[in-house]
């Protein structure tokens, strides 16, 4: 090697971020801070209404595809709701409601536990039912949205 000749460079030196965060941070002016702060506060406080639903207010129960049931849920109730399988079992207390029992084989609607919010759903598919709850206006979900 001869003297002139820069030392090679380490693996990964061109992707390294610089080393001294202060001089990006020098960049940035007091107006820059003001932008930076309103946009994670307007971030922050619209959050949460782009995901809530409203309000529960009813519970639709489906056999078969068809609606079986419109429960109200300021009320307690139990609903056996037919299928193919035997019945499904639905429990109702006020604000909330949930598939007590089902013939199915995996219980993973009974598992679901208590719905409550707009937008939620339990499907017990072997025995063709399904429990939703409702508001005012729906909620987003992964299939609306």
């Amino acid at each position: 090697m001869s003297a002139s000749s820069p030392p090679p460079a380490s693996p990964g030196a061109a992707t390294r971020p610089p080393a001294d965060w202060r001089l990006w941070l020098g960049l940035l002016r007091p107006g820059d801070w003001l932008t930076l702060g309103l946009g994670a506060a307007a971030c922050a406080a619209l959050f949460p209404l782009a995901w809530q639903g409203g309000r529960a207010e009813k519970a639709v129960v489906r056999s078969g595809g068809q609606v079986f049931a419109e429960l109200d849920l300021q009320q307690h109730r139990t609903l056996e709701v037919p299928g193919p399988l035997g019945s499904t079992v639905i429990t109702v207390e006020p604000g909330r409601a949930r598939v007590a029992a089902d013939p199915g084989p995996r219980q993973y609607c009974v598992r679901q536990g208590w719905l409550a919010r707009p937008g939620e759903i339990a499907i017990c598919a072997p025995n063709h039912v399904s429990l939703q709850i409702a508001g005012r206006t729906s909620a987003y979900d992964s299939l609306s949205y």
